[in-house]
């Protein structure tokens, strides 16, 4: 059995400690937990941070002073070694939502006194039972929306609050056997492969189809949405995304790893791609732009079965010269 116990045991301890300290305490929880030179990835307006204080008075204190009750709803957890840098290093990885009252405003964003969720997912890098590294990707439209202040046109897909697995089984709190993680990360790496071409030769459903079950589900971010079966996510992102785009680069990632049926990766940025055409309702500027991404996989047999998919559309934007978040919340305010 693959066995990250250890490492689980931080980042869960790490996320007790964190998730019951009020805004005050939060630097506190962070020099306990992580390291001294503690990187910190998050999307935009945040980048990279380093060191517990700066990620706690810059991130946490704020969104917690925003979000209060704040509430963790976990919905996948898994560790495994980092694939990139020849299985050196190993990592933690939650995915969920954190749930709060919107009580304050943030980031410009209005409160409502209501339940929001942050959708989240994060990459956790322990070393010697501290937290090192750690790339936090977080959906600021969807909250966004949630206040009343959609930042985006229309989009192709469905806006949800996303569910975690269809099998409710993505919580992998004790070992799993080696080669399902390993059956994991080969089909991941597979689809990769097919997906870094456009141009693998094949009608864009017999290429998805090569990896993927025919009824997945692709749980996109907020400004893009979330697609059901080959043929939608064909119609409503894929096909769309490909039309839009010209020369892009090659697929790079810091991390990815898997652990039983589940896996995933990040990058910083995943790749480069220059819009050519018409996307999400915005039009084409012919500059290059850079795609953060977290994906996250459920692996069904020998088919890839759900993904959930942090892109940060913000930065991507800003990198067009369209500020997303500033045009919105001063629109709202």
């Amino acid at each position: 059995m693959a066995d990250f116990q250890a490492e689980k045991d931080t980042v869960q301890a790490y996320h007790a400690a964190l998730d019951t300290a009020d805004p005050d305490s939060e630097a506190q929880v962070l020099a306990d937990c992580t390291t001294p030179g503690y990187r910190w990835r998050g999307f935009h307006p945040f980048g990279e941070l380093t060191g517990p204080q700066t990620v706690a008075e810059t991130f946490w204190a704020p969104l917690k002073t925003a979000l209060t009750r704040l509430q963790r709803r976990q919905d996948v957890f898994l560790a495994g070694t980092n694939e990139v840098d020849g299985h050196a290093s190993t990592w933690v990885v939650s995915m969920g939502h954190l749930m709060g009252l919107f009580d304050a405003p943030w980031l410009g964003i209005r409160p409502t006194r209501k339940i929001a969720m942050l959708r989240y997912c994060e990459f956790n890098r322990v070393e010697n039972g501290r937290i090192a590294e750690t790339a936090m990707y977080f959906d600021i439209p969807h909250l966004m929306v949630q206040a009343g202040q959609n930042p985006f046109p229309p989009q192709t897909g469905a806006e949800l609050v996303q569910p975690g697995p269809m099998t409710h089984d993505g919580l992998l709190t004790t070992a799993r056997p080696p080669e399902e993680g390993a059956a994991t990360l080969a089909l991941i790496n597979a689809m990769v492969a097919d997906l870094g071409q456009w141009n693998s030769g094949l009608d864009l459903h017999e290429e998805l189809a090569r990896t993927w079950h025919d009824d997945m589900v692709w749980w996109g971010p907020t400004g893009i949405g979330a697609t059901y079966t080959i043929d939608r996510y064909a119609q409503q992102h894929s096909g769309v995304f490909r039309s839009a785009f010209t020369d892009r680069s090659k697929t790079t990632h810091l991390c990815r790893l898997a652990e039983g049926h589940y896996g995933g990766f990040f990058g910083w940025a995943n790749f480069t791609a220059r819009p050519t055409g018409g996307f999400m309702g915005m039009p084409a500027t012919g500059a290059p732009g850079e795609f953060r991404i977290i994906d996250i996989y459920r692996r069904d047999g020998d088919k890839l079965a759900e993904n959930w998919v942090f892109v940060d559309l913000l930065h991507f934007w800003k990198t067009q010269g369209v500020d997303i978040l500033a045009r919105t919340t001063e629109i709202g305010a």
